[in-house]
């Protein structure tokens, strides 16, 4: 994979390009916003409290603290790949025709999609977003087998599954690709073993995610700070429209979040939460910044850990680890204000994120 040096940057319509698009992306979301969530509000399309985890214990901390939540809509991650969809099809019939009625380039360039850019970003985004939809859905209505309505843990992982694994094809495959960068090191080619990391990251981040929106503004917040670093990752990779791409949902994400802070007008759902993060993950894997993703999302390793130790823990040892898991209710449990426990998740996720495009950005070459 050939990287574009630092003193190399492409020329001044590459950036405007991304910004203007993440600009649109906004104005987008910011729009569409009002109409979505009437909508939702309409036809009481609200989530109900969870009382017992996926290993059937009661959840005393969650039920307490989240208990003035309940009826409040969900689904609103709709807005975000509803937006990027919107710019898409702008870009392919709307922009062409602006283009020739005031002659100018620059409006045509603003087409992001591309064949070996964004076509498997965009597949994970709907695919998953289209199975987080299904699942909001039943848990709002109660249906399923799952204790309140919504799918079994285990029913998701496994659709999760199928999907990472068309991914890990599609890039073995298709495309070649078997091939790990460590930053300052180089690339090393690991062969088939590639197969199982590209389903490990996208169940990784997809799960992260899931468990990280627990509170007004959290995962929203980490992960515009996520897409907006690779942007900048994708961006120095010359992968402009990989760049533009991450960028839209970023602009998104921003609109999305502007109503989503403290008090929540509505919560992401796994239709924002399951699809932003298996996107995440694909656009990690695009740029091969694998290494580089657990840094700048290293939140989502304290928030997967912290499930899994306390998980282990009530089933080997018969007692908890934690408060209450993941890390951000244990926090709750202590008597953190939830707006402090979000802020300070922000400031962490972006000392984090810095400190990875440092890595990242800088140890592209080697």
């Amino acid at each position: 994979m050939e990287f574009a040096a630092i003193s190399t940057i492409p020329e001044i319509t590459n950036v405007v390009k991304v910004l203007v698009t993440g600009l649109l992306s906004f104005l987008v979301a910011f729009a569409f916003t009002p109409l979505w969530t009437n909508l939702l509000y309409k036809h009481k399309i609200g989530i109900k409290i969870k009382k017992s985890s996926v290993d059937g214990d009661k959840l005393k901390y969650y039920t307490h603290f989240h208990a003035d939540k309940s009826g409040t809509p969900t689904m609103g991650g709709v807005i975000v790949w509803v937006s990027v969809l919107v710019l898409i099809f702008g870009s392919q019939f709307i922009f062409p025709l602006f283009a020739f009625l005031f002659d100018s380039a620059f409006i045509q360039r603003l087409d992001f999609l591309s064949r070996s850019q964004t076509w498997l970003p965009l597949f994970a985004l709907v695919a998953a977003g289209v199975l987080g939809v299904f699942d909001d859905i039943m848990s709002v209505k109660g249906w399923g087998s799952n204790k309140g309505g919504g799918m079994r843990f285990a029913m998701r992982f496994w659709w999760l599954l199928v999907i990472a694994a068309l991914g890990a094809w599609w890039f073995y495959v298709k495309l070649g690709w078997d091939q790990i960068h460590v930053p300052g090191m180089g690339d090393y080619s690991i062969g088939l073993w590639y197969i199982p990391l590209f389903i490990f990251v996208i169940l990784f981040t997809t799960i992260s995610s899931n468990q990280t929106d627990g509170l007004d503004g959290l995962n929203a917040g980490v992960l515009l700070t996520a897409f907006g670093s690779f942007a900048l990752i994708a961006f120095f990779q010359n992968k402009v429209d990989l760049a533009a791409f991450c960028a839209a949902i970023s602009g998104a994400l921003l609109a999305f979040l502007w109503f989503n802070i403290y008090p929540a007008r509505f919560f992401m759902g796994d239709t924002g939460a399951v699809s932003l993060g298996a996107t995440l993950g694909v656009v990690a894997l695009l740029t091969d910044s694998v290494i580089v993703l657990f840094i700048i999302v290293f939140i989502y390793v304290l928030e997967f850990a912290t499930t899994f130790i306390q998980l282990f823990s009530k089933k080997v040892f018969g007692k908890k680890v934690f408060l209450a898991a993941p890390i951000h209710h244990h926090f709750q449990a202590l008597g953190w204000p939830e707006p402090k426990i979000v802020m300070r998740a922000w400031v962490f996720t972006a000392l984090t994120a810095g400190f990875g495009l440092v890595i990242g950005i800088l140890g592209m070459g080697n």
